[in-house]
């Protein structure tokens, strides 16, 4: 969450007129020609706290609910990631996002919560989480303010400038896993590597392990300290319910591959799949190209009204594999055009290839093993279709607009 976000849009959707679609989507594809990444990594070293080795997977707050948050809320949000098995997916992270605080600090200066909205406090809120099976993640800021005192006008939301060693040690009592720490503004107060290096040794020094997940504004370029101090950084403007938005936030993010490594990942921002701007179509490229640029995987809807379909998307397999490779490598661009092929090499000899057509009808794709790199014999196994069988010397398949197709590619003998 930065500025102007797309919070507090509960029961609501976004959808943009379709010519707006065809201006951003362009520039965007104009704007992939720009930086290609290859299949080399960055030189700078991640943060080693030992977390975060593969991209995290959970649900925030903020898409949907924005400061319209209480505890039954986010109970009701960790009982239904039990319900409906994305906790057995993967997704362990439940977030609570901005709007949880007090007015004002207690008297000895610790952080406050709202107790008309959390009577029972965020200790008792992380052990219900924890109780689940699932892990607590919480929202934090280094300036004074937080995002949503400064856009939303909610009064209780204190930054932890000066307290940034008391606040950390706040959060390990109340079991707190995950931290997404977020700049908006903090620039009246201090600097951005400073502050987020500053709560980073906070954290550690607490001794318990929290993922660090930050937010620095201009988020490009990404720069060289962000690997060493967390393990994950945005890297566009808040995402919103559209597919202008993941189109756009997609060709953004594909050139940061480089930086990205084990225990430190571009942050693309949530998943909006189930809100209801995107179709069946879109949802399925939403989840492909986030899965192929290896993002945090955070979930941004309401999970107590999740359709199948949406679960299917969010559960499938075959991306979820892509997603968590171990290697963590980034990806190659290999057809830059409205009809746009990636490829993304992966553990234990297998690689990713996924289409993606961005224009206005169906398309059919098709790439070479030799355009790919690729030598010897393959089986592919894909995603969302659950088809499967042997590659020959090309992969094809027609691609419905706005659509995108996962290949996993295993050599065979």
């Amino acid at each position: 969450m930065t500025g102007f976000s797309a919070a507090g849009r509960e029961n609501t959707s976004t959808s943009h007129p379709f010519r707006h679609l065809r201006i951003a989507v362009s520039a965007a594809l104009v704007a992939a020609t720009i930086v290609t990444p290859t299949l080399g990594s960055g030189s700078a070293h991640a943060l080693d706290n030992g977390l975060a080795l593969t991209p995290p997977m959970g649900w925030n707050s903020w898409n949907y609910f924005g400061c319209n948050i209480d505890q039954w809320k986010i109970m009701g949000m960790a009982d239904a990631m039990v319900k409906t098995g994305l906790r057995d997916a993967g997704y362990i992270y439940l977030n609570m996002d901005d709007c949880w605080q007090a007015a004002k600090r207690n008297p000895d200066g610790s952080l406050a919560w709202d107790k008309k909205r959390f009577p029972d406090g965020i200790k008792a809120l992380g052990d219900y989480i924890h109780a689940r099976g699932l892990k607590f993640g919480i929202y934090g800021n280094p300036g004074r303010k937080s995002c949503a005192e400064i856009y939303k006008g909610y009064q209780g939301a204190m930054g932890s400038y000066g307290h940034e060693y008391h606040d950390a040690r706040t959060y390990a009592s109340w079991g707190v896993d995950y931290l997404k720490y977020d700049w908006c503004r903090a620039e009246t107060v201090t600097t951005g590597e400073k502050a987020f290096t500053l709560m980073r040794d906070a954290l550690r020094a607490t001794g318990r392990p929290i993922v660090y997940s930050i937010h620095y504004e201009p988020e490009l370029p990404v720069q060289d300290w962000y690997p060493k101090v967390a393990n994950l950084w945005r890297t566009t403007p808040d995402i919103f319910d559209s597919w202008m938005s993941v189109a756009g936030i997609t060709m953004m993010n594909i050139p940061q591959g480089k930086y990205a490594k084990p225990g430190a990942w571009n942050d693309p921002d949530m998943l909006e799949i189930g809100n209801g701007g995107l179709n069946h179509h879109q949802s399925i490229s939403h989840m492909a190209l986030w899965s192929m640029m290896a993002a945090p995987l955070i979930l941004g809807n309401d999970l107590r009204k999740l359709r199948e379909q949406d679960r299917r998307i969010l559960t499938d397999p075959v991306a979820l594999r892509v997603d968590q490779d171990r290697l963590g490598k980034p990806i190659k661009v290999v057809h830059k055009s409205l009809q746009l092929v990636l490829l993304r090499q992966l553990s234990d000899g297998q690689w990713a290839v996924s289409f993606t057509n961005f224009g206005f009808g169906e398309a059919a794709m098709t790439v070479s093993l030799q355009e790919l790199g690729l030598s010897g014999r393959w089986t592919y196994r894909e995603g969302f279709y659950a088809s499967h069988g042997k590659v020959g010397t090309t992969l094809s398949a027609k691609v419905p607009m706005h659509s995108s197709r996962l290949f996993l590619l295993t050599p065979r003998t």
